[in-house]
């Protein structure tokens, strides 16, 4: 059975930081490339960013440099940091694997930014 368990969301003022993890675990973690996608309430679900299976990066334009993705291929984890927070990040943020015709996401994890 895959599974992709988020972790890290909650309340946070603005200007701070977090740190998502998505826990894997069904799969061959290290094919898979990894994206984070966020949603916010009556917007569209929105990709915020990749790391292939070789570990290259892209980013949504809209991010600024602000946040990043990285991987832990010996603890099937990825990881999402997120700085310098606005409250317009507010959403629920999700974490995806795919690989070929494969692709499985995880049941998300909130976050509100306000103060």
């Amino acid at each position: 059975q895959v599974q992709l368990v988020e972790s890290g969301g909650g309340l946070v003022q603005p200007g701070g930081s977090l740190r998502l993890s998505c826990v894997v675990s069904g799969i061959t973690f290290s094919i898979y490339r990894m994206r984070w996608y966020r949603q916010a309430p009556g917007k569209e679900r929105e990709l915020l960013a990749t790391i292939t299976s070789t570990g290259d990066t892209d980013y949504a334009d809209s991010l600024k440099g602000r946040f990043t993705i990285s991987r832990d291929n010996a603890k099937n984890t990825a990881y999402l940091q997120m700085n310098s927070l606005k409250p317009e990040d507010t959403a629920v943020y999700y974490c995806n694997a795919h690989y070929y015709i494969y692709d499985y996401w995880g049941q998300g994890t909130q976050i509100t930014v306000s103060s």
